[in-house]
């Protein structure tokens, strides 16, 4: 278990250091996982939306 959390925090700050690499005009191979890490935030961000929003009808209903 400490290993995959590990490898997720190394993921993630991996990809945050491409992100600011390609803004300052880093290589082709880090724009793309620049890319890759923006993509897959808003990918969590609008999961996480749509959670809410069906948690928020939930609890209208009177459930």
């Amino acid at each position: 278990m400490t290993v995959l959390l590990i490898g997720a925090l190394v993921l993630a700050v991996g990809g945050c250091v491409c992100v600011v690499w390609a803004d300052r005009g880093g290589p082709r191979w880090v724009q793309l996982v620049a890319r890759a890490t923006l993509g897959a935030g808003k990918l969590v961000r609008r999961a996480q939306r749509d959670r809410r929003r069906s948690l928020d009808q939930g609890d209208a209903s009177g459930d």
